[in-house]
């Protein structure tokens, strides 16, 4: 008995341990507004408690799942689930998953570069005490002109993945045109191949570029959902003094929330900020909107180049097709004259005896020169009937 309860504590730790082994972690990078990184590898559920996200929205970042190009506001976080850009966007800090991935590491090295501020807007207390009044309000006026953490972060996404979509589309141009125009010259079975498969890379493409740009016109249409990605301002807002809310124990200090707080608090005093005074962000989405949309304008083309060559060919396919039609026309109207020099033949061939085949030598000649004659007329009938009808060309 005693062995027996000895053994339970051993198999509850090895169940324990084989669950730790099986649970599924992920790569993460976290970067902070300073531009530092830090490597992690978590769990689901670390990621859920770091970030406040529910496991609803972490779903569309699985890329085992076919989720399509989204741009979530939540109330502390945005999803952003752009192709390969999968990332969680708080006020101070971005979470990108697979950071090794190759088409991620250029994200990753251009928010290390972008995501610090360019000019120091802290100063010690005694140093703003010495300024003028005039370069004090300047210096409130670039802070307040500041642009927000969240929007940084998404600005360097949105660049990356029109960037990424137009690359891919001039790659596309670039086999494509000199494919059909080659098809157009010789259609061969090589050829015909070829540009299929252009094609259905060509669709393939469509559709993942129409998945963003609807993202993003979604985004532009409603001010609401817009309103929801101003982590800053929310986050501002619950911490000023006028309101009845308290910051969120999850948020760890910050000294740049704390100065995006304090100027919230300052431009409060003079005018109350409306909630759904989207301008900054509207004008953010709308210059890479029509970037997407250019490049699906393109894609437009090229679909429309695509038509036009097959309305070609299948001209070209029906040219010959008449031209058989013609030939076949021809070789059927000979034959019906061939058949007519068979019947002739085949009358006089019979060996039965007729009276006017005596002493009548010369009507051999008059029955040739009456069959040829009658062989023409057919076959000129025939020919005159078949244009009249437009079956071949005059």
């Amino acid at each position: 008995m005693a062995r027996e309860a000895y053994l339970v504590p051993v198999v509850e730790a090895q169940v324990a341990t084989l669950k730790k082994k099986t649970a599924a972690t992920t790569i993460w990078i976290s970067m902070d507004a300073k531009g530092q990184s830090v490597i992690l590898d978590v769990d689901k559920y670390a990621i859920m408690r770091r970030v406040q996200v529910h496991a609803r929205d972490l779903r569309i970042l699985d890329p085992m799942l076919s989720y399509p190009s989204t741009i979530l506001g939540r109330e502390k976080v945005i999803v952003l689930n752009l192709e390969h850009i999968k990332a969680i966007i708080t006020a101070e800090e971005v979470l990108l998953r697979d950071p090794y991935d190759d088409n991620v590491i250029p994200i990753v090295a251009e928010l290390k570069r972008r995501l610090p501020q360019d000019n120091l807007t802290c100063q010690d207390q005694g140093e703003e005490e010495e300024e003028q009044p005039s370069a004090r309000n300047d210096m409130d006026t670039e802070e307040e002109n500041e642009f927000p953490f969240e929007f940084r972060a998404l600005e360097v996404a949105l660049e990356a993945i029109c960037s990424f979509l137009d690359a891919r589309t001039r790659e596309l141009e670039i086999d494509a045109y000199p494919a059909l125009d080659e098809l157009t010259s010789k259609i061969s079975s090589r050829n015909l191949d070829r540009v299929r498969k252009l094609k259905s890379a060509m669709t393939r493409l469509t559709n993942r570029v129409q998945k963003v740009r609807d993202e993003l016109e979604q985004l532009l249409d409603d001010d609401d959902d817009m309103a929801d990605l101003y982590l800053s301002r929310k986050l501002a807002g619950a911490c000023s003094p006028v309101s009845s809310f308290s910051v969120p124990s999850w948020y760890p200090p910050s000294p740049t929330i704390g100065s995006k707080i304090s100027r919230t608090t300052r431009a409060s005093a003079v005018t109350v900020e409306e909630d759904n005074d989207v301008e900054e962000l509207e004008m953010l989405l709308e210059a890479y909107f029509m970037q997407i949309d250019s490049t699906l304008n393109k894609l437009t083309t090229l679909r429309e180049y695509i038509d036009d060559t097959e309305d070609y060919i299948n001209i070209q396919l029906d040219n010959h097709r008449n031209q058989l039609i013609q030939l076949e026309l021809f070789v059927s109207s000979g034959t019906v004259c061939l058949s007519i020099y068979s019947l002739v033949a085949a009358i006089f061939g019979m060996n039965i005896p007729y009276t006017w085949k005596e002493g009548h030598e010369y009507m051999f000649k008059w029955v040739v020169i009456l069959t040829g004659l009658l062989c023409t007329l057919t076959f000129t009938s025939i020919v005159s009937y078949a244009r009249h009808k437009g079956l071949i060309g005059s």
